[in-house]
């Protein structure tokens, strides 16, 4: 059989992936609008490297949630709940390394004070604070324990912290008018 051609449970994964993916999709949105409407070039020297700090902290968070998550079985469970296919180590594993990889990008590129930089930061801290919410959720729509409860309050508390940092170092552009 030619590789190529899709069988009937690509369509399956693709769906799961994309469905179950969602709610990240949205913090992107936002996180690229965030990083449309504000600018870092302004910012103290202290007040960057402060974001940095905070920043590679909630790296660090998210790397352990990744862990517990991959550990206790979410790339199973998650999608299940929703009535999708579980998703594979082949794509979880690698899609999550792949933005802890863009994360530590963004922490370096903020201290050269990269615009771009600001979108997966911003990224970090939405999806961050989005998982300190709705893996206690997803807990209690189970009555029990989710895969990825127990790390993630602390990795919404990180989110928390880094927006505010990173509210703290952007300011909103000037909108210039053209008549």
């Amino acid at each position: 059989m030619d590789s190529a051609v899709p069988v009937k449970g690509d369509t399956q994964v693709i769906r799961s992936i994309l469905l179950g993916t969602a709610g990240l999709s949205v913090a992107a949105l936002a996180a690229l609008w965030l990083t449309v409407v504000r600018d870092c070039s302004d910012a103290e020297e202290t007040a960057i490297r402060g974001a940095v700090r905070v920043g590679a902290a909630a790296l660090l968070l998210q790397g352990a949630h990744f862990t517990e998550e991959l550990i206790t079985g979410f790339d199973e469970r998650f999608p299940q709940l929703l009535g999708l296919t579980p998703w594979s180590p082949a794509f979880f594993v690698p899609f999550n390394v792949f933005w802890v990889i863009v994360w530590t990008l963004g922490l370096w590129g903020l201290r050269s004070r990269r615009r771009a930089a600001l979108f997966p930061l911003w990224f970090l801290a939405l999806g961050s604070m989005g998982n300190g919410l709705a893996h206690p959720a997803l807990a209690a729509a189970t009555g029990a324990y989710f895969p990825g409860l127990v790390t993630a309050p602390l990795v919404g508390i990180a989110g928390v912290l880094l927006a505010r940092r990173l509210l703290q170092i952007t300011a909103e552009r000037s909108r210039t008018v053209v008549a």
